[in-house]
């Protein structure tokens, strides 16, 4: 699933970690679409409360709200936003709903239905955005999303809000075109006195609406008895219209329970008045509902106990209870008043959750959690399960996650990480992204409760992509390098290329901070080989002892201290960079290496051969198709460079010179007007560059023979001495020789040539000087070719004048 959030381009992944990028140009969304009426109406049937199956429920109105709809509907004619403040149980939803449908006409943009219950200021401002907008698989930016709903100009419906203060501020100054009506419970922290929010108190029923509503409820009018019981029942609940709602209902079980007692006097059994319930147990008569009611009924309230409250879809229950009528089950809860609509689905209603707690149905609560948690994990998992559908049961499958972190049984944090596993790809990808944070940081604990640390290293980059979507890069940072750090322990190289990108992406994000040290210090070393290496490329350590300032100033990616960086750098020839002498120690070597493959100092060159300490550099989005397209780039380049270099210090000038070119087939001795080649007679460029091994100590080098003034071209061949022909091709197939321990070819200092019996003679042309041992300095000349190539091996001292 790849989603557009802002100018990322994110792609869930549910097994290595979701993957973040900048968005393409491609892949930009155009400015979205508005809705119309049409397409609104069914967004709003699609977020309702689905109806219940299997029972017909009665309608009951909505007694004494004339005054306070009115009062509303002409608020919002004004354009002015509206709080209406009621103890839950108080009807605000049914009065919400009233006025929805006397403002259809009255925005532009309609009536907006929103509900607040477990959703922040920003989850509302998205879910506006949503319900105004057609923008499918789109999440804009902070920016972009303040932008735009500036121009939405709705009556928004929020119901059940939780938060008030300065964030109900900040979200009705985001919207100043909005008309809000506003439900919330006198717990929630009231608006700020600059809100100019106005305020609508809820009361409690009259008496006489009280009694009026309890006959609708009863379905038949009220006996004398049950008329005082009445009464009694307005006092104490103070004219709640729920109490009255689940006091018909109790009438209505007295009533069956009374007609199965005459079936049973009339069999000839005794007669068993049924009493009214006691005030006492009318205050609280959520055990005395749940008693008659079906198996499984009993068992879908046992559930939703185990979740604190959150009752599972009527589609799952089947699947949780082993009943296959139990669809059923909710549709007998809601005639009972004993659950209530929120948002999207149904939970209990006020106080029955502890009510039906202290009656027992809480004895078994981990262990329901456990079977729920292991059912919306198959659900959630499965391919045809769209991300919409595991969205709308985002409630309980929160709830199942804390009670099961909260429980300390064997085996329930191990069914969290694996609920959290499967919820969180699909939350995400439904753009319900308060839930895809809450589900992560509790698979987060879960996994560490039970030891998993591949899961937990998941979760971490998770959360880290999700802050880095919104824009919170200092948590998006601490996020992504700890899951680095554990996938680092359990060698998970996909997923260290997973962190290693993202938080790349962080530190381009965050120009001029220090994050490119800390980058470099918890993931920089890619020794593991997490991104493509160039063809050819030498092994990491000798590598890093041939990188030289003259290649790193020549390439872009030199600079940047990337894995590719070091394989474009082993591609260059060897006539192209120094060799190692055989006395490089490995303190030197290990030394260059460090330098060589730590960060670029600031201005952006190797600085690794020299010894300075290197300041801290930016990772230059490593690990992306760019850096990958760089380094072939460089390769290439710097191909091409060594070529030519290399040809051009192994093709001297030779049509002055033809006798000092050895031609294959032909010995040493042999020259071509048959006179004899002496073998003291040096060669000016003819020999091949040794290339360095891993030791730094050249492959083709040999062990000097000591000047003699009475050796002959022949003793000195066949004594094993160094011969001209060392970069003909037989030569090259040689095994190396151990290094020298003639001291001579271990002094850093040049050498100088030794006296000779006879005078060179003057020929008019100045002779090219000819390096005899392996230095790692080279003396510098006008002649570019010979100052980058290789030094050639050693040989015997001159005894005669070179050939003009």
């Amino acid at each position: 699933m790849r989603i557009v959030a802002g100018d990322h381009l994110l792609t869930v992944n549910p097994v290595d970690g979701s993957e973040i990028e900048p968005c393409p140009p491609g892949e930009r969304r155009a400015r979205p679409e508005r809705r119309d009426p049409d397409e609104r109406a069914e967004l709003r049937r699609a977020a309702a409360a689905p109806r219940p199956s299997g029972t017909v429920l009665p309608e009951l109105p909505m007694l004494e709200r004339d005054e306070e709809r009115e009062r509303l509907a002409r608020l919002l004619a004004r354009g002015r936003s509206v709080r209406v403040t009621g103890p839950s149980g108080s009807g605000r939803s049914t009065l919400l709903d009233a006025v929805a449908s006397d403002c259809e006409r009255l925005a532009p943009d309609g009536v907006v239905r929103l509900t607040g219950y477990h959703r922040t200021s920003t989850d509302l401002l998205h879910d506006l955005y949503a319900a105004v907008f057609s923008a499918p698989l789109y999440r804009p930016d902070r920016a972009e999303l303040l932008e735009s709903v500036q121009e939405v100009g709705a009556v928004v419906v929020l119901d059940d809000i939780e938060f008030g203060g300065a964030a109900l501020d900040e979200f009705l100054d985001a919207t100043p075109e909005c008309a809000f009506l506003i439900s919330a419970t006198p717990d929630v922290p009231a608006p700020s006195a600059d809100s100019h929010l106005e305020e609508v108190f809820l009361s409690g029923l009259s008496r006489t609406a009280g009694l009026d509503l309890l006959e609708r409820a009863a379905r038949r009018p009220l006996a004398e008895d049950e008329a005082s019981w009445a009464a009694d029942l307005w006092f104490e609940s103070e004219g709640l219209p729920l109490r009255f709602v689940q006091a018909g209902a109790l009438l209505r079980q007295r009533e069956a329970l009374g007609d199965d007692a005459s079936a049973r006097e009339a069999d000839g059994g005794s007669e068993a008045p049924l009493p009214l319930p006691s005030i006492a147990e009318a205050a609280s008569p959520a055990a005395l509902l749940a008693g008659p009611l079906g198996e499984a009924a009993q068992d879908a309230l046992r559930f939703a106990v185990a979740l604190g409250g959150e009752c599972p879809h009527q589609a799952h229950l089947p699947a949780l209870s082993a009943d296959t009528h139990a669809e059923a089950a909710l549709g007998e809860l809601l005639g009972c008043g004993l659950v209530t609509p929120a948002g999207s689905h149904y939970r209990l209603a006020a106080r029955v959750t502890a009510q039906l707690a202290e009656a027992g149905y809480a004895d078994e609560d981990a262990g329901r959690a456990h079977t729920v948690a292991r059912h919306y994990a198959w659900w959630a998992g499965h391919p045809s399960v769209a991300p919409e559908r595991v969205a709308a049961e985002a409630d309980a499958i929160l709830a199942a996650l804390t009670a099961l972190i909260g429980s300390r049984e064997a085996g329930h944090a191990d069914a969290a990480v694996l609920l959290a596993r499967a919820a969180a790809p699909a939350f995400a990808a439904a753009l319900h992204w308060g839930a895809w944070e809450r589900t992560v940081r509790h698979g987060q604990e879960a996994a560490r409760l039970a030891g998993q640390v591949a899961d937990e290293a998941y979760f971490h980059h998770e959360l880290g992509v999700l802050a880095l979507c919104t824009g919170n890069l200092d948590r998006a940072r601490a996020e992504l390098e700890a899951s680095i750090g554990l996938r680092g322990v359990l060698a998970d190289k996909r997923g260290t290329v997973a962190g290693r990108r993202a938080l790349a992406l962080v530190a381009d994000r965050s120009p001029g901070s220090a994050m490119a040290g800390a980058f470099g210090a918890s993931g920089g070393n890619r020794k593991g080989g997490d991104e493509p290496s160039a063809a050819g490329a030498a092994p990491d350590d000798t590598a890093t002892t041939i990188v030289t300032p003259k290649v790193a100033a020549t390439t872009p990616m030199a600079a940047l201290g990337d894995p590719a960086t070091t394989a474009v750098t082993a591609a260059v020839p060897a006539a192209s960079r120094p060799a190692v002498t055989a006395s490089t120690t490995p303190t030197a070597l290990a030394g260059a290496s460090a330098a060589a493959s730590g960060p670029a100092g600031p201005s952006g060159g190797s600085g690794g051969l020299g010894g300075k300490p290197r300041g801290p550099r930016r990772p230059a989005m490593r690990g992306t198709r760019r850096n990958v397209v760089a380094a072939a780039a460089g390769v290439l380049l710097v191909a091409v460079l060594g070529t030519v270099v290399t040809l051009g210090a192994t093709s001297g000038d030779d049509s002055h010179n033809p006798a000092d070119k050895v031609k294959p087939g032909r010995s040493a001795s042999q020259r071509d007007d048959d006179k004899g080649l002496t073998a003291d007679e040096p060669t000016s460029g003819t020999s091949q560059a040794p290339q360095p091994g891993l030791s730094g100590t050249p492959l083709t080098s040999t062990s000097p023979t000591a000047p003699s003034d009475s050796a002959s071209p022949s003793d000195a061949t066949e004594s094993g001495g160094p011969s001209s022909t060392s970069g003909t091709p037989s030569d090259t197939e040689r095994p190396p020789s151990p290094p020298s321990s003639d001291p001579t070819t271990s002094d850093p200092r040049p050498t100088t040539k030794p006296p000779t019996s006879k005078p060179p003679t003057p020929t008019g042309e100045p002779t090219k000087p000819t390096p005899t041992t392996s230095s790692p300095t080279t003396t510098p000349t006008d002649d570019t070719s010979t100052t980058a190539s290789a030094p050639t091996t050693h040989t015997a001292p001159s005894t005669a004048s070179p050939v003009a």
